[in-house]
């Protein structure tokens, strides 16, 4: 019997593997430098948004984090009573959910500064490859939005 028709299905053809287990492999190494900001990953990378745009509603934050609204409610309750953003109602329309950086946010995003260089220490690729990486992995998901 001829097996060659199911090396599609080796998971060493498989490009969707690779790319979980370093996904995976990468939030792990993030977890000890975020264990002392009192963050995880998800709280931190919604953070990272925040210091950049300082105020926005929850769907244009899932939309800019590919993460919906059941997942983004308890990442932004949680960051809410550390103090670090505040959520409110946008008085031009209730329906909207607002979230603000605070003061102690921003002050968070000094502590952080650190973060993505100690991680780059454990990349094995070349600041091209890097660069490489980061424009195909962004075209791959530009290619699955427009789906």
């Amino acid at each position: 019997m001829n097996n060659q028709k199911y090396d599609v299905l080796k998971l060493e053809n498989q490009l969707c593997f690779p790319l979980y287990a370093a996904a995976k492999e990468t939030v792990k190494l993030y977890r000890p430098l975020l264990e002392k900001l009192n963050l995880t990953y998800t709280q931190y990378i919604a953070m990272m948004v925040f210091w950049e745009h300082r105020k926005m509603n929850v769907k244009e934050l899932g939309e800019r984090l590919y993460l919906d609204s059941g997942t983004l409610t308890p990442v932004l309750k949680s960051l809410e009573a550390k103090g670090y953003v505040r959520r409110y109602r946008s008085t031009e329309d209730e329906r909207v959910l607002l979230i603000e950086v605070t003061e102690a946010g921003e002050a968070l995003r000094d502590k952080a500064l650190p973060v993505p260089g100690q991680m780059a220490c454990h990349l094995v690729l070349s600041p091209e490859e890097s660069q490489t990486l980061y424009q195909l992995l962004y075209k791959m998901l530009s290619g699955i939005e427009e789906q």
